[in-house]
């Protein structure tokens, strides 16, 4: 399904949006006005800027199936968002925290960092029991404070079963943190149903907007659990009254807003958000999932590749390697067709989306059928 939203170079096959997204026409359109209207007449209509904070808001919450718009805060990045969670808990000597050993390092540092407070960081590995989730909860003890995991690991494509394991969290008092980059914007998202306690994720992957702006989800009742680590006129119940002496925190995730927001990435990611939902995420993950899904039945049955992908657990992550070769050649060969990829977890890692179309897909294939051939 090519899309008159994507503009990409003719010949060129983008193939990396688990990395950094092309942006749609209307998001390069949203930044282009936004930078000529600075330029010319500064920040003279600030209270638009503000109505298109507040509508982005308003699409992080429809695609997150949020309760509220105040459940979710504008942040930097993933990392931000998962360290105001490391570093707000209130950790007693002995907790324990358990997660996987796929993790981005992103998921990984922030809980790392915590061994000299005395907190033990579990990493479970996902292929050791029936299903990944019950390698995660076999780490889990009287001890365990909280679970973090990705929705879907960066290198292996794993998808995990965010509903069981919220499930198995709220029965147990455990707090559930889930690294949602590799999946939101891709596939549809309910962080009610996953009863996640935390959700975070960067907008320059599969939400097709620029880097450094992405979103950070928290329940009233988790967000009160986090001490605050930075303090500014934005955070404040009431901001934007300068005059006030006395102030509190903001009962809303504004509170985890220190200072001035990025408008210039609110622009952005407001439009790039603006287009998955006029789409919709259900045709979005349809789309996504049936792309990942013919990469994997291709690369299944050539016996000349491996499929690192578990191909019952996919979101729009295929990762691969060659049985006889050198990846990196196999990626250069890519790259030499402009073939946009990564590599990741061992192999090669395609990451389609929405607007590429079979024959895109089939030329990709077509590629690595002709490096095998010479590397046979």
């Amino acid at each position: 399904m090519s899309h008159p939203e994507f503009e990409l170079e003719s010949g060129l096959i983008y193939l990396n949006h688990a990395g950094v997204a092309p942006w749609p026409r209307r998001t390069r359109e949203a930044v282009i006005h936004f930078a000529t209207e600075n330029s010319r007449r500064g920040a003279t209509d600030y209270p638009t800027w503000l109505r298109i904070e507040q509508r982005l808001r308003s699409n992080l919450q429809r695609i997150l199936n949020a309760p509220s718009c105040d459940d979710i805060a504008l942040v930097k990045n993933t990392s931000e968002a998962i360290s105001m969670v490391a570093y707000g808990l209130d950790w007693q000597e002995c907790d324990n925290i358990v997660t996987s050993n796929e993790e981005f390092p992103s998921n990984r540092i922030p809980w790392e960092s915590l061994r000299d407070r005395g907190v033990e960081l579990r990493q479970a590995d996902l292929t050791s029991a029936g299903t990944p989730e019950e390698a995660l909860f076999a780490l889990v003890d009287r001890h365990t404070r909280l679970i973090t995991i990705s929705s879907v690991q960066y290198a292996s494509g794993r998808r995990m079963d965010l509903e069981r394991i919220g499930e198995f969290c709220h029965n147990r008092d455990i707090l559930l943190c889930v690294d949602a980059i590799q999946s939101v914007g891709a596939l549809q998202a309910n962080v009610q149903a996953w009863q996640a306690d935390f959700v975070m994720a960067d907008g320059h992957k599969w939400l097709l907007g620029p880097e450094g702006l992405g979103f950070f989800y928290t329940t009233p009742r988790s967000r009160d659990l986090l001490r605050l680590t930075q303090y500014g006129w934005h955070m404040v119940e009431h901001a934007g009254d300068y005059d006030r002496l006395e102030w509190q925190i903001a009962r809303s995730s504004r509170r985890f807003e220190c200072g001035s927001p990025n408008m210039l990435g609110i622009y952005g990611l407001e439009a790039s958000t603006s287009l998955l939902l006029e789409i919709g995420m259900a045709k979005v993950e349809r789309q996504v999932l049936a792309n990942a899904g013919w990469f994997i039945e291709k690369i299944a049955k050539d016996p000349r590749l491996q499929l690192l992908t578990p191909s019952k657990r996919h979101a729009g992550i295929v990762t691969f390697r060659p049985l006889k070769g050198d990846p990196t050649q196999l990626f250069a060969a890519l790259r030499d067709h402009d073939i946009i990829c990564a590599q990741r977890g061992g192999g090669i890692r395609l990451s389609p989306h929405l607007h590429n179309d079979e024959d895109e897909l089939e030329t990709c294939l077509d590629i690595i059928g002709l490096w095998l051939n010479k590397a046979n």
